[in-house]
């Protein structure tokens, strides 16, 4: 069985994820190193642990987490697919079964709003686990006159808390902001955002959840 430790460790990957990064840096995007991926990982193991999925099946999206970005080394456009088809000649020579790779690549291959579908459990923990890595810590340019929008909304962040809470019908997925509305306003949040939030509504509901957003105590979505 591959293994997310074997992945993360794999030192040909850690120059893909850095390379990809690079690339990101150069056209001003927020962090897509190994944080962000080690973010992703730890919320999509959470996710499929507390949800009672199998061991096997939390270490594959954990696996899918840590690879999901690389094919930014490629190119920004569409990917998602191409870091899909690089992961699988990563995997198979790393020697996966057939099973495993098909699983860790169509959860890559569907993570990015653009083109995703919450099209397996494995697929919808990361997309989840993606799409809520919403911190000022990714922030990169350090002149505050010269924010973006996507600067801005991470910039604002100050405390973001995912939580999977049992309600009387079913179990709510909760994300939870605190923002500081001097650098971003709650409109701004969803004129980034929007398209991510109703993603991550569709894998919730795919792992039989509710999704619920909270901005300043205030449930929004």
């Amino acid at each position: 069985m591959i293994t997310y430790e074997a992945v993360r460790q794999d030192q040909a990957i850690r120059t893909y994820i850095e390379k990809a990064d690079e690339s990101l840096i150069a056209l001003g995007y927020t962090e897509h190193s190994f944080a962000h991926v080690t973010k992703v990982a730890e919320t999509a193991k959470y996710i499929l642990q507390t949800l009672h999925y199998p061991a096997h099946d939390v270490e594959l999206a954990m696996i899918a987490a840590h690879l999901h970005d690389i094919g930014n080394l490629i190119n920004r456009v569409d990917h998602a697919q191409s870091g899909a088809v690089m992961a699988f000649r990563i995997l198979d020579n790393m020697g996966a079964d057939a099973e495993e790779i098909a699983t860790i690549t169509t959860a890559i291959g569907n993570h990015d709003e653009g083109t995703a579908e919450a099209v397996n459990h494995v697929a919808a923990a990361l997309i989840l686990g993606d799409k809520t890595d919403v911190r000022r810590s990714r922030v990169r340019n350090k002149d505050i006159t010269n924010f973006d929008i996507h600067d801005r909304v991470n910039y604002s962040v100050r405390k973001a808390d995912v939580k999977i809470i049992e309600e009387t019908e079913r179990k709510v997925f909760r994300l939870k902001l605190s923002i500081d509305t001097r650098y971003c306003s709650v409109m701004d949040y969803f004129e980034i955002f929007l398209g991510r939030m109703i993603l991550c509504r569709k894998a919730a509901e795919r792992l039989g959840m509710q999704f619920r957003l909270i901005i300043n105590e205030q449930q929004v979505l």
